[in-house]
C-alpha cells in the first residue's frame, strides 16, 4: 500500500461521517494493530507520514501491540529508544493528540516492562532532559511525559494481571513517585511568574496526580469520608511539613482562574488529609494545621475565586477535610481559631441562603459542624469552642432555606427534588440531626414555632373547599420537609443512644406534632389529594418519621422510655406501645386503601409494615389489634384497591408476605384457613370456568394476582409446621389449576412468569421447611406436579414461533423452569430412584423437557442473558452431581455441547457460575476416573457411554486442563479452592495429559524461565498420590496455591 493511500484511508477512518465507510477503513488498518510484522511499518510510517491522522494509526497500532502481544525485550527498548528521540525532534511540532498518544505508548511499554530490564526505570531522568531545553515545548512534553507515567502506574489495565500491576506500582511509588512530586513542585515555583498558562496546568496536574496515587493499594475515593486519609510515605515528610509546599498550592489558587484554581484546591484537599502519623512530632503537625486554617481564612476573607461554582465546591471539600482529619482540641489551640470558625459560620449562613446554587457543597459543610459537634464532650481546656454561639444559627438557617427552596419553586426536574430523591435526601440530612440535638432544647424550640402556624393553616384548609389548591402544595411540602428533619433527629437517638431524660421529652413534643398532623393529612378536602405530588411527599416523609421514630420508641430494640410515652400521654393520650402502634397500622391501612396508582407509596407503606411484622414483640403486638385482624380477614381488592392497579402488581407479592408473616406468628391451623379464604374464593371462582371460558381477561387478570399472591404466602413459610399448612391447603385440591393455566396461558409471559416463579419458590427447601416424615409421600407427589408443569410449558413454549422479544417471552419461562427443577433435584426431600424402580417417567419426562428448552437455546444467548445464564449452569451443576448418567446416556453431540459449555462458564467473569461449572467438571472427571481408569464399575451402561463420548473426541479434557491452568496462572480468580477439585481429577486420569500439558506452557515462556517454572511443576504434584480422597485432594490444592505464587512470580 502506497504512503498516500494509507493517508487517504487515515482520514477516512479518523474523520469520515460514513459509518460504512469508516468501518471499511477500520478493516483494512487493522492489520497494522494485529501482527508484529508490521511493527516497522509503524516506524516508517511515523517517519515519512505528513497527516496526523496517519502518525495516529500508527502510534495506537503499537499501542495495542504493546497490550496486547509478547513482544521481544530488545524490541520493546527499541521502540521505548526510539519514542524518546521522536519526541525530542518531532514532539513540539505535532498534534496534542498525536503527541498525547506517543507519551502513552511510551509509558505503557515502561509500564509492562518494569521489571524486566532496569533501563525502563530511567524514564524519569529522561524526562529531566526535556524540562531542561529553554522551549517551552519540550518542557510541556518533560511534563506530559511524568503526568501520563504517574496515570498509567496509577490505573489498572484491561488484560494485565491485578498481581502484576501492584507490584510495579508500589516499585514505582517507593522509587520514583517521590522524585516526580519534586519536580512538580520546583516547576510550579519556576513557572509562577510564566504566562504559559498550559505549562503551569500541567505542573499542577502533575502534583494532584501524585497526591491521588494509590499508595496503599486500595484504589480509594478520595471524595469518601470513609477512608478519610491520604496514606503518604514516610519519606515525603520534610517536602510535606516544609512550608512552601502548602503555600505554593495557596498561591496558585490566588494567581489563576478556574479550571486551574480547582486543582489548586484539590492538591490542598489532599495535603489536609495526609496522616497524622506522617509528621514528626505534634508541634508541627500543629503548625501545618495553622497554614492550613490560616490560607482557608485568607480566601473566606477575600471570597476570591468562589464565585466559580466549580472552585466553590472544592473550597467546601477542603473545608470538611478538617473534620476527617483533626480534632476540634486540636482546631481550638491554634492561634485565630476564634476568627477562622466565625467566618467559616458566616460562610455556612450564606452558603445556606444560596442553597439552590450550593446544595451539592453544603453537605461538607455540615459535615464539618456535626463532627466537631460530637467532639465537644472530649473537649479539655479552657479555651472556648464558640459552637455554642455558632450552631443554633446554622441550624435555623438550615431549616428556614428547606422552606424557602419550597417557597421558590421546586424544580422541574423531580429527581433534583431532595424530596422526590432518597439518595439527595440522605446526604442533605445525614449530619444535620446532630446538629439540632447540640442544642435540642433551641432547636426543638424553634421547630416548634415554624411549625405550628403551617399546621394550623393545613388543618383549617381541610374544612375549606377553594378552586386553586396550588397553596396546598406549597404547605405539604413544607410539612414533608419539616416531618423528614424530625424523622432524621429520631434516627440519631437510635444511633447515639442519647438517653437524657430531658431529650426525651423533646422527643415527644416535636414527635407529637408530626402525630397531629396524621389526624389531618386523611381527612376533609385532603382525603381527595392522593394523586397530587406533593401529598404523596408528605406521606413518604410521614412514613419515614414511623419507621425511624420505631426503631428508637418500640419494639425489640427500643428503649422502653417513660419520659417520652408520658409526655406523649399529656398530649395525645397515648401511653404506650401498643396505643402507638395502633396508630401506625391505621396510617398503613389508610394508604394502602387510598392510594390504588402510586407505586412509591404502596411500597413505602409495606416496607414499614415488614418492619412491624417481622419483629418479635411488634409482629405479636400486631396480632392483637383489631385493624391487623381486619386485613387478615379482608385482604382483597374490594378494600385494597392497589392489589387490582397494574402499576403496582409486584407490591401484591410484598403485602402477601407480611400477611403470611402474621399468620404464621400463631400456630393455629384453624386461623391459617380463615385467613386463606379470601384466596380459596379466588381458586374457587377460577376452577368453575371451563376450558373454552379459561382465556379471558377476567380469568387472566384474577390467575396473575392469585399466583403473586400465594407466591408472597410461601414465602413467608419458614417452617417444616408452616409450610405444611400451605401444602396441605394447595394439595391436591388445587395443583390442576396451575397445570391448566400454564397450559392454556404458555404464550402470555404475564401470566406464565408469576405462576411459575409461585412455584419456584414454592419448590425451594429454605430453612429445611420441606422436611416431610418418614412415611409420607408428599415430597415424591410435590414432585410429579413439578414434572408436570415443566413437560407442559416446556412441550408448548417450544412450538410457539420466536416474537422480537424473545427474552420475555421465551427465555425468561425457560431459566424459571431450570431454576424450579434445580431446586427440586437438590432439595434433599425425593428420593429419585422410585421413578425408575416403579416405572414412573416423571423424572426422566422433567428433565427430557427441561433438556430440549434449554438446547433450543444457542449458547451465545445463553451467555449474553445473566438470570438465564445462572439458572442453565445451576441445573448443569445439580445434573453432573445427582443425576450424571442422565448426561451419560445423552447422544454425543448432545453430551459435547453441554461439557463445552461447562468450558465457556469456567473462563466467564462470574465467579459462582465458574465454580458451578468446575464442580461439574469434577464430578464427570471423578466419575471417568472411578469407573473406567481404575476400573471400578467399566461396564455401567454410563462407563459405556462415556468411553464412548471421550472416543469422540480425545482431547476434550486435555482442552478443559489447559482452560484451568491458564485461568490459575494468567487470570486473578477468586475462587481458586473450587478450580483445584476438577484440576486434580483430571491429572489423575491421565499423566500423559498432564505431560503434555506441562510441556505446552512451558514452551509458552521465556527460555531463560523454564527451569525454574519447571520445577513448579514439579513441586505441584509432590506427596499427591494417584487417587480422589479428601485428604489427596486437600494437599494438591495447598500445593497448587504455592505453585501459583511461585510462577506467578517469574518477574521478580
Amino acid at each position: 500500500m502506497e504512503l498516500a493511500q494509507l493517508e487517504a484511508l487515515c482520514e477516512r477512518l479518523y474523520n469520515s461521517q460514513d459509518s460504512v465507510e469508516r468501518a471499511q477503513a477500520e478493516n483494512t488498518l487493522k492489520c497494522f494493530s494485529m501482527n508484529t510484522d508490521y511493527i516497522s511499518q509503524c516506524q516508517y510510517i511515523l517517519d515519512h507520514a505528513l497527516t496526523p491522522y496517519a502518525l495516529m494509526l500508527a502510534s495506537s497500532s503499537l499501542l495495542k501491540q504493546v497490550t496486547e502481544q509478547s513482544l521481544a525485550l530488545q524490541l520493546r527498548l527499541d521502540i521505548r529508544n526510539y519514542l524518546l528521540n521522536y519526541l525530542a525532534t518531532r514532539g513540539p511540532e505535532l498534534q496534542p493528540f498525536v503527541t498525547a498518544s506517543l507519551i502513552q505508548l511510551l509509558c505503557r511499554i515502561t509500564k509492562f516492562g518494569w521489571f524486566d530490564d532496569d533501563r525502563f526505570w530511567d524514564l524519569v531522568k529522561e524526562s529531566m532532559s526535556f524540562l531542561s531545553q529553554v522551549t517551552p515545548g519540550h518542557y510541556a512534553i518533560g511534563l506530559k511525559i511524568l503526568n501520563q507515567l504517574v496515570s498509567e502506574m496509577n490505573q489498572a489495565n484491561t488484560g494485565y494481571p491485578a498481581t502484576h500491576h501492584r507490584r510495579v506500582a508500589c516499585s514505582f511509588r517507593d522509587n520514583c513517585l517521590f522524585q516526580i512530586f519534586q519536580i512538580s513542585l520546583t516547576s510550579l515555583h519556576q513557572l509562577k511568574n510564566d504566562v504559559v498558562s498550559q505549562l503551569q496546568e500541567l505542573a499542577l496536574s502533575l502534583s494532584l496526580k501524585c497526591l491521588s496515587f494509590d499508595f496503599v493499594g486500595t484504589s480509594v475515593d478520595e471524595s469518601s469520608d470513609e477512608f478519610g486519609t491520604v496514606q503518604i510515605p514516610s519519606p515525603w515528610k520534610p517536602v510535606l511539613e516544609e512550608s512552601s509546599t502548602l503555600q505554593i498550592f495557596f498561591d496558585y489558587y490566588a494567581i489563576t482562574k478556574a479550571p486551574l484554581s480547582k486543582e489548586a484546591l484539590e492538591c490542598l484537599v489532599r495535603l489536609a488529609s495526609v496522616r497524622r502519623s506522617l509528621f514528626t512530632n505534634d508541634a508541627s503537625r500543629s503548625k501545618f494545621l495553622a497554614h492550613l486554617m490560616t490560607g482557608t481564612k485568607v480566601i473566606l476573607q477575600t471570597g476570591q475565586g468562589l464565585t466559580d461554582h466549580y472552585n466553590y465546591h472544592e473550597f467546601c471539600r477542603l473545608l470538611g477535610r478538617f473534620r476527617v482529619n483533626y480534632q476540634l482540641s486540636e482546631l481550638v489551640s491554634v492561634e485565630g481559631y476564634s476568627d477562622w470558625i466565625q467566618m467559616v459560620a458566616e460562610f455556612t449562613l450564606k452558603s445556606l441562603q444560596s442553597w439552590q446554587w450550593a446544595s451539592n457543597s453544603v453537605y461538607y459543610l455540615l459535615g464539618l459542624w456535626s463532627r466537631l459537634v460530637s467532639s465537644v464532650p472530649y473537649l479539655k481546656g479552657d479555651a472556648p469552642s464558640l459552637l455554642d454561639e455558632f450552631v443554633p444559627k446554622i441550624t435555623e438557617s438550615f431549616i428556614t432555606s428547606r422552606f424557602n427552596y419550597v417557597q421558590d419553586g421546586i424544580p422541574d426536574d423531580l429527581s433534583e427534588n431532595p424530596l422526590d430523591n432518597a439518595e439527595l435526601l440522605q446526604d442533605q440530612l445525614d449530619c444535620f440531626p446532630q446538629l439540632c440535638r447540640f442544642q435540642y432544647e433551641s432547636s426543638s424550640l424553634y421547630i416548634l414555632n415554624i411549625m405550628e402556624p403551617v399546621l394550623q393553616i393545613y388543618t383549617e384548609r381541610a374544612r375549606v373547599q377553594v378552586s386553586d389548591n396550588s397553596d396546598l402544595c406549597v404547605i405539604e411540602d413544607k410539612l414533608a420537609w419539616i416531618v423528614h428533619i424530625i424523622a432524621a433527629i429520631l434516627k440519631v437517638k437510635q444511633c447515639t443512644g442519647c438517653s437524657a431524660e430531658s431529650q426525651e421529652v423533646l422527643d415527644a413534643e416535636i414527635s407529637a406534632r408530626v402525630l397531629q398532623l396524621i389526624n389531618v393529612t386523611d381527612s376533609g378536602i385532603h382525603s381527595q389529594r392522593y394523586g397530587e405530588i406533593s401529598k404523596q411527599r408528605l406521606d413518604r416523609a410521614i412514613l419515614t418519621f414511623f419507621q425511624n421514630f420505631r426503631k428508637s420508641y418500640v419494639g425489640d430494640q427500643a428503649m422502653h422510655s417513660s419520659k417520652l410515652y408520658a409526655r406523649l400521654s399529656e398530649l395525645l393520650a397515648l401511653h404506650d406501645h401498643l396505643l402507638l402502634l395502633n396508630v401506625i397500622v391505621s396510617k398503613i391501612v389508610t394508604n394502602l386503601k387510598s392510594y390504588i396508582e402510586c407505586e412509591e407509596v404502596i411500597d413505602h407503606t409495606l416496607s414499614l409494615f415488614f418492619e412491624l411484622a417481622s419483629g418479635y414483640m411488634t409482629g405479636k403486638l400486631l396480632l392483637k389489634l383489631d385493624t391487623v385482624k381486619f386485613i387478615l380477614s379482608n385482604h382483597t381488592r374490594e378494600h385494597f384497591p392497589f392489589l387490582e392497579a397494574n402499576r403496582c402488581s409486584r407490591s401484591r407479592t410484598t403485602f402477601y408476605y407480611i400477611i403470611g408473616w402474621l399468620i404464621f406468628m400463631e400456630d393455629s391451623p384453624v386461623k391459617f384457613k380463615s385467613s386463606m379464604d379470601p384466596l380459596q374464593k379466588v381458586f374457587l371462582s377460577l376452577e368453575s370456568n371451563p376450558d373454552s371460558l379459561f382465556r379471558t381477561d377476567a380469568v387472566k387478570y384474577a390467575l396473575i394476582g392469585l399466583m403473586r399472591d400465594l407466591r408472597g404466602i410461601a414465602m413467608a413459610t419458614n417452617s417444616r409446621r408452616t409450610f405444611g399448612l400451605l401444602f396441605d391447603w394447595l394439595y391436591p385440591a388445587h395443583m390442576p389449576l396451575l397445570i391448566q393455566g400454564i397450559s392454556q396461558w404458555t404464550d402470555t409471559p404475564e401470566v406464565t412468569t408469576p405462576l411459575l416463579k409461585f412455584v419456584a419458590e414454592f419448590v425451594l427447601n429454605k430453612a429445611q421447611r420441606l422436611t416431610f416424615d418418614s412415611s409420607s409421600p408428599n415430597g415424591i407427589l410435590l414432585f410429579r406436579e413439578v414434572s408436570k408443569l415443566i413437560v407442559a410449558y416446556g412441550s408448548r413454549v417450544l412450538s410457539l414461533p420466536n416474537p422480537a422479544d424473545i427474552y420475555a417471552y421465551k427465555f425468561k419461562g425457560i431459566w424459571i423452569c431450570l431454576t424450579i427443577l434445580s431446586r427440586a433435584l437438590s432439595g434433599n426431600y425425593v428420593n429419585f430412584g422410585v421413578f425408575e424402580l416403579y416405572g414412573d417417567r416423571a423424572l426422566s419426562d422433567a428433565l427430557d423437557a427441561a433438556l430440549r428448552m434449554t438446547l433450543s437455546i444457542s449458547l451465545s444467548d445463553i451467555l449474553a442473558y445473566r438470570k438465564l445464564t445462572r439458572a442453565y449452569f445451576a441445573f448443569l451443576e445439580v445434573l453432573f452431581n445427582s443425576h450424571i448418567s442422565f448426561i451419560l446416556n445423552l447422544d454425543t453431540s448432545t453430551f459435547l455441547h453441554i461439557v463445552k459449555s461447562l468450558e465457556s462458564g469456567l473462563k466467564g467473569l462470574d465467579m459462582g457460575i465458574s465454580s458451578q461449572c468446575a464442580s461439574a467438571v469434577d464430578n464427570l472427571a471423578a466419575f471417568y476416573f472411578n469407573n473406567i481408569v481404575m476400573g471400578e464399575a467399566p461396564n455401567l451402561p454410563g462407563a459405556v457411554n462415556l468411553a464412548c463420548h471421550i472416543a469422540e473426541c480425545p482431547n476434550l479434557f486435555t482442552e478443559i486442563l489447559k482452560d484451568l491452568f491458564e485461568i490459575i496462572l494468567f487470570e486473578d480468580c477468586g475462587n481458586q479452592w473450587s478450580l483445584s477439585r476438577p484440576m486434580l481429577s483430571l491429572i489423575v486420569i491421565s499423566e500423559q495429559i498432564f505431560s503434555d500439558l506441562k510441556t505446552q506452557i512451558l514452551a509458552s515462556q521465556p527460555m531463560d524461565q523454564r527451569q525454574r517454572l519447571s520445577q513448579c511443576f514439579d513441586k505441584l504434584m509432590a506427596d499427591v498420590s494417584r487417587s480422589l480422597d479428601s485428604k489427596n485432594r486437600d494437599k494438591f490444592t495447598q500445593n497448587l496455591n504455592v505453585f501459583r505464587l511461585e510462577f506467578r512470580a517469574k518477574n521478580n
